[in-house]
């Protein structure tokens, strides 16, 4: 495969000029004109002379000037109003409405000819200035000079909202973020003609069909105890509560019958008129304009006065949100689709925006905002604390077998609490899944058809939509896949992601990496592909924050296989998180001296192997092994000279799959393709781009606080001493019966409580065992978003947690059984207590308890013990709820725990020589911890010890059976060899 030549873009600073922003050339496709463009070129330039010059013209000849020829007076409003007086006062507003559309055009050819910006808005001349917008676009259509006349990608779809309709007007709305400039003007050239041609029939359309199909709900009464809420009415009338949001968006800040507004979703009155979805069903709806026949007349009244009032009515409303004003420096953002078809996003968890109440303490009670807004940075980060935590509990296992050293991890406090709670809260595991699976999908899909991967800029998530911009147009996409607004703009719609399944191939796209947000879209920039450096200005704070959410999500996400940061001038302390992903160096001489050598070292073998790019590699019979991304993070400014060295090094990046992040105190950076800066606002901008985002970002105070949580979470930090004790222990004696009672291992059960009634009993008993696992105390909003993933109101968070309290119950001193503590966390009360508890608590007292000397004690209490083991936690569970489990490391906790008592208990009767108690006990463990390689070697020493060859070797064939084709561990072989020496024969023989 011939290799593509891309010719630096930099040299020596006094050889060459400063040259272009990005430097890559790319091909322009000119538009050719046709004679129906020009036909239309033509009639706008007939129309616009017509309405410019031939109505004044005809106004002055036939009606005179419109203004008197003498000052006013009082005379005047005493004449009669003849015919005369009304023609003029009606010719007035025709000078008026000529006037108006002059400033639109004026407005409009300015804004073309400059090329830079959006037009401005001309006061209440919506319909004028879009008729002008669009002879005006006809007219430069054709023009020798159009391409650099027409506003570029940014400004496409920001005053011409509601022409396209679904996924068609997500995708043509999508930023174009780093097309070329000459490509953007005739691309948007053309899309404004096409687009002016059909606006006014689909907005007639539009208007129509919303005239016929608005209905109206009226918020009703309170009976007994029970309030209406707009969760409660969604779930009656369009079938599902999380689709609240819609009616809000809808009603939001128009006034009511009471002369009040709706401001938040929680805070609806009696009587007050509520808009509903088209698709909205039920007996108490009210539809215009046939009303329901028993709605009385002065309601009658309420709501057609209301259907007067909001967007719709204006016709200055949109469709699904993403819509800005005409004269917005935004870049425009896709539409969000219908809410039931969104998938389960950050966005749409109302708990997480809701303020949250002070401790007693005086702590604030507050999330982290930047984790709770940074939802694919939290799932990374918390997957990736779980899986340390899990390699911490089996390294303590293997290491010290019945004396468990570090068997509960430690409880976090102050600031790594909170943010382990902001991750809880903030985490979408499911949107981390789904983009990994769309974008391995799509890899396999193209290496199926044998094509190579496209080079990525950039991704948008849109409301579970993913939009991928490429450097260049590469084809029709494989299905399900669609082109977006043009050839460069792939698209997955939502509900096509789940088309695919879990396929084995290399990571497409792992340098992608979250920037902010948009409205309702986030921006995934693909580092590895930026043809040359992307500068990041702004105040050395500011960006330090940005630089660290990018650190921390690259070495965390659930989208790439492997890869290698480097961190240059900052996040020495972030290694940590990754020790394997993440380096650091100290000075930039060590790092441009480290990546001259990578640089050189990936050309050849990229060339060796034959590949263009580490893309083609990536799908070839190596794309496990190769190409894997090498991202520079460099935050310390480098001087003149050693940015023309990383120029030099970044011209040929993008193909080698290395990129470069470079913090500067200016605006200019030699060899940067991209330039943005960080504002003190949080606003993280790039003006040549037209973009304008929330910064993501990772503060320094939760910068530490994360940073605390991994190193206490590190498997060679276990403590030194015998096992920690649990963090709630029970009396164990007759005495310490508690008032309530759980019973998680194994199937649930409840004793001492009443079931709940009704269909909030699974979310009660879900709670609590919630609780129960997290005797320390649970945020309210990490309850909230256990059990709501999607999202819930405060007002219906604190309903459950008020009837959670009441099914408690109360203590015989009057004190509630589900509490707040100092912190403002819920706690259970001592007499609440689970079968988990007393299972920890017996094995404690067993082996650093009453139990370490006495042996008769140590014995009953590890009997009982293994007497309480039923099963894995929660077995029957059903499979639509508890997923907060995933997050947890019990799962991990109870096998290791159920082992250790089974090895403690064999232990104890082998010492008095009772092998088949020893056996049974190591059995019964068995069923809760099959993958537990301590137990199966003490079954093997015990069976050995009964002198039962058969028995024996029956053992060592059921252990090769349960390996399959992984074989056995070398330890258990090691074993083998030991106790039964011919086991070896026995598997030749079977072989």
């Amino acid at each position: 495969m011939p290799r593509r030549r891309t010719p630096s873009s930099t040299g020596s600073s006094s050889a060459n000029p400063p040259g272009p922003r990005n430097r890559t050339p790319q091909p322009v496709r000119v538009r050719r004109r046709t004679f129906g463009d020009v036909v239309k070129a033509f009639l706008a330039l007939v129309a616009l002379v017509g309405l410019l010059v031939g109505v004044p013209f005809a106004l002055a000849s036939q009606v005179g000037w419109p203004l008197p020829s003498e000052a006013p007076s009082l005379a005047w409003l005493e004449q009669e109003i003849t015919v005369g007086t009304f023609l003029d006062i009606l010719a007035f507003v025709v000078w008026l409405a000529w006037a108006q559309f002059t400033a639109c055009v004026l407005v409009e050819v300015k804004a073309a000819l400059s090329g830079v910006g959006v037009p401005g808005r001309v006061p209440g001349a919506g319909p004028s200035q879009l008729l002008a917008r669009q002879l005006v676009a006809a007219l430069l259509l054709v023009g020798a000079t159009a391409a650099s006349f027409t506003p570029g990608l940014s400004q496409l779809g920001q005053s011409l909202e509601g022409n396209r309709s679904g996924t068609v007007a997500a995708a043509q709305q999508t930023p174009g973020l780093f097309a070329q400039q000459q490509e953007q003007a005739a691309h948007t050239a053309a899309a404004l003609a096409e687009q002016a041609s059909n606006v006014a029939a689909q907005a007639d359309d539009g208007s129509a069909a919303e005239r016929g199909d608005t209905k109206y709900y009226r918020i009703q009464p309170p009976e007994g105890r029970h309030h209406d809420s707009l969760w409660e009415v969604a779930e009656r009338h369009l079938g599902d509560g999380r689709r609240y949001k819609e009616i809000f968006e809808l009603n939001k800040d128009r006034v009511q019958p009471d002369g009040s507004r709706l401001s938040e979703a929680s805070l609806i009155r009696p009587g007050w008129i509520m808009e509903m979805p088209g698709d909205a069903v039920g007996g108490e709806l009210v539809e215009l304009p046939d009303e329901a026949p028993d709605v009385s007349p002065d309601v009658q009244q309420q709501i057609n006065e209301y259907a007067g009032t909001g967007d719709r009515a204006q016709g200055g409303g949109q469709q699904g949100g993403g819509q800005q004003d005409a004269g917005s420096s935004h870049v425009s953002v896709p539409e969000q689709p219908p809410a039931a078809d969104r998938p389960a996003t950050h966005q749409e968890r109302p708990e997480q925006h809701a303020a949250a109440p002070a401790a007693e303490s005086g702590r604030p009670f507050g999330l982290p905002e930047a984790l709770l807004g940074a939802p694919l940075l939290a799932a990374g980060l918390l997957g990736a604390l779980g899986h340390r935590r899990r390699q911490a509990l089996w390294q303590s296992a293997i290491g010290a077998v019945g004396g468990r050293r570090g068997m509960e991890p430690p409880t976090p406090t102050g600031d790594a609490l909170d943010v382990q709670d902001a991750l809880l809260v903030g985490a979408d595991p499911e949107g981390v899944r789904l983009l990994d699976l769309s974008l391995r999908g799509l890899a396999a899909s193209l290496a199926a058809e044998s094509r190579p991967l496209p080079t990525v800029y950039a991704a948008w998530l849109s409301n579970g939509d993913l939009h991928l911009q490429l450097a260049q147009p590469a084809g029709k996409p494989p299905a399900p896949w669609q082109l977006g607004q043009d050839q460069t703009f792939w698209l997955l719609a939502r509900s096509d992601t789940e088309r695919y399944e879990d396929v084995d191939t290399a990571a497409p796209y792992p340098g992608l990496v979250s920037l902010g947000t948009m409205d309702d879209s986030r921006l995934l920039l693909n580092l590895e592909a930026v043809p040359g450096i992307v500068s990041l200005s702004g105040r050395e704070a500011d960006r330090a924050a940005v630089f660290a959410s990018v650190a921390a999500e690259l070495a965390t996400n659930g989208w790439s296989d492997r890869m290698t940061i480097t961190l240059v001038g900052f996040g020495e302390d972030l290694t940590p998180l990754a020790p394997n992903r993440l380096r650091h160096l100290d000075g930039i001489d060590d790092l441009i001296e480290a990546m001259e050598a990578e640089t050189r070292q990936r050309r050849g073998a990229l060339g060796a192997a034959g590949h263009d790019s580490v893309l083609t590699g990536r799908t070839g019979p190596a794309q496990h092994t190769r190409w894997a991304p090498h991202l520079v993070l460099l935050a310390t400014e480098p001087s003149a000279d050693e940015a023309v060295r990383l120029a030099e090094l970044a011209a040929d990046a993008g193909r080698l799959g290395i990129g470069y992040l470079v913090g500067t105190d200016s605006a200019e950076l030699p060899g940067a393709a991209w330039e943005m800066e960080i504002t003190a606002a949080g606003k993280l901008v790039a003006p040549l781009l037209g973009l304008e985002l929330d910064a993501q970002s990772l503060p320094p105070a939760q910068q530490r606080a994360v940073v605390e949580l991994f190193v206490d979470a590190d498997p060679e930090r276990g403590p030194d001493g015998p096992g920690t004790a649990p963090p709630f222990l029970v009396d164990v004696s007759e005495q310490g019966r508690p008032a309530v009672y759980a019973r998680l291992v194994g199937s649930y059960e409840i004793i001492g409580l009443e079931t709940p009634d009704g269909e909030r009993s699974a979310l009660l008993h879900e709670a609590l065992a919630l609780l129960l696992l997290h005797r320390e105390g649970v945020h309210p909003r990490v309850l909230a978003s256990a059990l709501w993933p999607r999202g819930v109101t405060d007002d219906v968070r604190e309903a459950l947690l008020e009837r959670l309290r009441d099914w408690l119950g109360a203590d015989p001193d009057g004190s509630s059984r589900l509490r707040t503590d100092a912190t403002g966390r819920l706690t259970l009360a001592k007499s609440v207590v689970s079968d988990l508890d007393v299972l920890r608590s017996l094995y404690h007292e067993a082996t650093q308890g009453k139990g370490v000397d006495n042996r008769a004690v140590r014995g009953r209490l590890l009997t009982d013990a293994l007497v309480l083991v039923r099963g894995p936690l929660l077995a029957d569970r059903p499979e639509d709820r508890y997923r907060w489990l995933t997050h947890e490391i019990i799962d991990a906790q109870l096998p290791l725990l159920v082992a250790d008592i089974g090895l403690a208990l064999s232990a104890f009767h082998l010492e008095k020589d009772r092998a088949e108690k020893a056996i049974e006990a190591l059995d019964a463990s068995l069923r809760t911890a099959p993958a537990d390689e301590r137990l199966w070697h003490e079954l093997l020493r015990a069976t050995h010890s009964t002198d039962d060859t058969a028995r024996l070797r029956a053992l060592a064939a059921d252990l090769l059976d349960r390996s399959g084709a992984r074989g056995l561990p070398p330890r258990t072989e090691a074993l083998l060899d030991e106790l039964l020496p011919a086991w070896r024969d026995g598997v030749a023989a079977a072989g």
